[in-house]
């Protein structure tokens, strides 16, 4: 289900869509490798990491974190340095 999100900006709406950032599964990063990042660039507490991690880890892939592109692009890049897979949807 696609969100949008409604501002209004000098008396005009403007929509802009809401975007997910996926985290992928990989062979590669231990548990604690992506539990840290997480908690360090999505602002997530070590339980909420944990759960992403395991959900990754079982399903292939999971959104980690909701919000404007502009917002999660620069996560992205910060996890994808670090060895991340991750995708804006």
């Amino acid at each position: 289900m696609k969100t949008k999100s409604i501002e209004k900006i000098s008396g005009k709406e403007k929509t802009s869509k809401l975007c997910q950032l996926i985290l992928f599964n990989d062979d590669i990063n231990t548990f604690d490798d992506v539990i840290e990042l997480l908690v360090k660039y999505c602002n997530q507490n070590e339980i909420q990491a944990e759960q992403c991690a395991m959900l990754v880890h079982h399903t292939g892939r999971y959104s980690i974190k909701e919000g404007s592109f502009e917002e999660l692009f620069l996560i992205g890049e910060m996890l994808s340095v670090n060895g991340l897979t991750v995708e804006i949807k």
